[in-house]
């Protein structure tokens, strides 16, 4: 089935399961949540076909039509929409208007859109601070839409690899989190991973089958180790 989009701007994170659960909450069929798109919001190619295809995550909305999918649902928009991944997603899933969002960072309008467009946040740490509270976003979903997660990982690696001391400052710029805390878990890193490695080496010097895989595998998930172990950020 082709799917017809409103908008040219990237799809939103669907929560198809949710769509279908709030329809049938309602005692709607999918053909009284297509007439009520194509009624109230002219999207004259909606069909019942659509909104099933959209429940059984076959194809998505887009941002537009995820607006009136949401209006036929009675519904907000962060009950329609999955784990944000970017900014515009996170301002999506609250319902907030781009304008709304650059007047409390402190932006013009169009310096926001181009970031949100491009994924390339430029703001200051202060404007960082006021996003995240315009956002609600937790630290880690801060760093991952101002696009700090690949520095933040490469250097959370060199951390278990070598002398965790030296990345504390540098980590400690690129996330809000306690200095205590971070040298705690920097430290406590540094030791399991050190310990994996040491686990590879047999009784005859060599190293077994396998050697080096565990630390492979925990350098491949260290934002997940790493924000697993923040409890005060």
């Amino acid at each position: 089935m082709q799917h017809h989009a409103t908008s040219n701007q990237p799809t939103p994170p669907f929560n198809a399961p949710a769509a279908r659960r709030l329809r049938e909450a309602l005692g709607m069929a999918p053909g009284h949540v297509a007439y009520g798109m194509r009624a109230s919001y002219g999207l004259g190619h909606i069909t019942p076909d659509v909104i099933v295809a959209w429940e059984r995550g076959d194809a998505a909305p887009s941002a537009g039509e995820l607006t009136a999918l949401a209006g036929a649902l009675w519904c907000s928009l962060s009950e329609l929409i999955g784990v944000p991944r970017t900014l515009r997603e996170h301002r999506l899933a609250l319902g907030l208007a781009p304008e709304d969002v650059a007047r409390s960072v402190g932006l013009e309008i169009h310096s926001y859109l181009r970031m949100e467009e491009t994924g390339d946040w430029q703001g200051n740490d202060r404007q960082s601070t006021a996003l995240a509270e315009a956002l609600r976003l937790t630290p880690r979903a801060l760093a991952t839409v101002t696009g700090r997660d690949a520095h933040l990982a490469e250097l959370l690696r060199d951390a278990a690899r070598t002398r965790w001391q030296g990345s504390v400052r540098p980590i400690a710029r690129l996330v809000p989190v306690q200095r205590r805390e971070l040298e705690d878990v920097l430290h406590e890193m540094h030791l399991e991973y050190q310990a994996l490695m040491a686990a590879t080496l047999s009784w005859g010097g060599g190293t077994s089958p396998g050697a080096g895989d565990a630390g492979r595998q925990f350098l491949e998930r260290i934002l997940d180790e790493f924000w697993s172990r923040i409890r005060h950020p």
